[in-house]
């Protein structure tokens, strides 16, 4: 008899069978970076554009910085990044985490898991960055 509370499809990213420091630098690392070795490779084209994509985001928060930017287009760039990276996941680190954020179970994503896992992680980072230009003077709102 199967528990209904256990995930259906179970599966792991390669880290997480290692030691606590080396599983926590590689979930930083999967935070921060969608792609992965087998999916870049599997999926060329989509992440051509992703990587082109990355580098604007990256582009935009630097002219944030240096007070070029205004808060919407930030947003905007942000929200499409975001759209983006839900497909670059469900192609390369389809998983996420099942049970407390401290814990190692992981299971197969689906595409709502995907979306609310990528917004609420880059609402996040979103507005730690936010609030870092914001402290500085950098970013007027």
């Amino acid at each position: 008899m199967t528990d209904p509370t256990m995930p259906t499809d179970p599966m792991a990213p390669p880290y997480a069978e290692k030691g606590f420091f080396a599983v926590f630098a590689a979930e930083v690392w999967d935070h921060l970076w969608p792609w992965s070795r087998h999916g870049f490779r599997r999926q060329t084209a989509i992440q051509a554009a992703g990587v082109a994509l990355a580098l604007a985001a990256t582009l935009i928060w630097i002219y944030a910085a240096m007070g070029r930017m205004e808060a919407g287009a930030i947003v905007g760039w942000w929200f499409g990044w975001s759209v983006f990276e839900v497909v670059v996941r469900l192609g390369s680190k389809p998983y996420v985490k099942e049970g407390p954020w401290w814990g190692r179970r992981y299971r197969r994503a689906n595409l709502m898991d995907m979306i609310c896992y990528v917004g609420f992680k880059n609402l996040l980072i979103g507005a730690v960055l936010f609030i870092a230009l914001k402290s500085q003077g950098i970013l007027v709102l």
